[in-house]
């Protein structure tokens, strides 16, 4: 399998497909697929943190994630995203899972579960049914340099 920049719609497209909870997004900083031969296999779409207290300019949040189900595709889509994140010199790379997901890929890419984060639903004058499972969300960080390793450091 190979990694691939892909365009914005062809990943909103694939997630809104296969994605179990969650549509595509408004924007991106950048979008890949995960490509075997010719034939998409998942795509990861990637972005300033939804968390406006996390946008320090220095964070990448991948927005979405969605594969197939092919065998390490996640790890593989994780691992990508982080390599562009540091040659781009963001110093940290977020995102979140579903409590009652176990994270085995993000565990396997080296992010560090940081916890619950938010409700389980937006609130707000703008709050609506989004589809998404009303349920807690754990936030993943992966820390790219060391400075920002230190505990407690954000």
């Amino acid at each position: 399998m190979q990694i691939r920049p892909i365009g914005l719609k062809e990943a909103n497209s694939f997630v809104n497909q296969f994605h179990r909870h969650h549509k595509g997004t408004a924007g991106h900083k950048f979008s890949i697929g995960l490509f075997e031969g010719d034939m998409l296999m998942g795509v990861a779409i990637c972005g300033r943190p939804v968390s406006r207290y996390l946008d320090d300019g220095l964070t990448l949040e991948i927005n979405r994630l969605c594969t197939k189900g092919e065998r390490n595709a996640c790890s593989m889509l994780y691992g990508a995203c982080c390599r562009v994140a540091k040659e781009m010199g963001y110093t940290k790379v977020i995102t979140y899972t579903l409590a009652s997901e176990d994270g085995a890929s993000l565990k396997a890419s080296n992010f560090q579960c940081e916890g619950l984060a938010g409700g389980a639903r937006w609130t707000g004058k703008r709050c609506r049914d989004t589809g998404v499972p009303e349920e807690q969300k754990l936030r993943w960080t992966y820390y790219i340099t060391r400075r920002n390793y230190k505990k407690g450091a954000e």
